[in-house]
């Protein structure tokens, strides 16, 4: 007969697993008389365990200390995102060279998502002109090596982490033309920006035959249906001049020096009015 103790309540079988105390039921048969030491150590059993929630969770810690311990120290930097299928050949890569190039000159390190296409044309652009060029990789589905001009690279298993790097260590967005994943990181900088959740810092695009259909639409449809502000839209500018690039790189980083928290740059120039004909966008992604 199980004694009681002195309240008269039965004593509970008791195990511990680390800090945890567990009391009721009856202890795992196969974990009596053992430590958590010699169960790591000794027992080779199902893998399915690291396919768990909680194992996923010190995975996404883990990328995050990659992350912020990789970059942590680079300096004052610029994204460049744009498409991966942007030819070698085409006048968007050249851009992009360009551009890579201008900022590094300029002292900033370019980031980009270090795969090929636009991407690899900001890296070359930067390498090339001694610059720091990092590179900031995503698995997927298919094979997807950081292209050669990363000087710094790493890779991410979870989008919402590399995005996090994209933004912490950037001090504008640079948008060359891309399909859904460049709009995807557009549109995320604005909404971040828009909201305040961080400092307000220039978002580019690049290439107005490319890029004037878009911002007519936010204009024309958006604005019109008062889903966005008229203010909302002095956060894009729209440029083919890479000097200009830089320029409206270097205000920001001025009036965010000057005024910390506070930087409202007026751009509302660089966008095309209402009324006014621009060239059709091209479509390559």
């Amino acid at each position: 007969m199980t004694s009681t103790n002195g309240a008269g309540r039965r004593p509970r079988p008791t195990r511990h697993r680390g800090p945890v105390t567990l009391r009721g039921g009856e202890p795992d048969p196969q974990e009596r008389g053992t430590t958590t030491d010699q169960r790591l150590l000794d027992r080779r059993g199902p893998t399915d365990w690291v396919h768990t929630d909680p194992w996923r969770v010190l995975r996404i810690q883990s990328e995050f200390v990659e992350g912020f311990g990789l970059l942590a120290e680079m300096p004052r930097a610029v994204s460049v995102f744009g498409s991966a299928r942007t030819p070698r050949d085409s006048e968007h890569y050249k851009t992009g060279v360009e551009i890579g190039a201008a900022l590094a000159d300029a002292g900033y390190a370019v980031i980009t998502g270090g795969g090929p296409g636009a991407m690899e044309a900001a890296n070359k652009g930067a390498c090339d002109a001694g610059g720091m060029s990092v590179g900031l990789g995503i698995e997927l589905p298919f094979e997807q090596e950081l292209n050669e001009w990363v000087d710094v690279g790493i890779s991410f298993r979870y989008f919402f982490v590399r995005k996090t790097m994209f933004v912490k260590y950037a001090q504008a967005f640079v948008i060359l033309p891309g399909g859904f994943g460049t709009l995807d990181e557009l549109f995320e900088a604005l909404t971040l920006v828009q909201t305040r959740k961080v400092t307000r810092f220039p978002v580019i695009l690049v290439g107005s035959a490319y890029w004037s259909g878009l911002v007519d639409w936010v204009r024309q449809t958006m604005l019109v249906h008062g889903t966005v502000s008229e203010a909302d839209l002095d956060l894009l500018h729209v440029t083919d001049d890479v000097a200009e690039v830089v320029a409206l790189v270097q205000q920001a980083e001025s009036a965010r020096v000057a005024e910390p928290g506070g930087m409202r740059l007026r751009p509302a120039q660089h966008l095309p009015a209402a009324d006014e004909s621009v060239p059709s966008a091209t479509v390559d992604d």
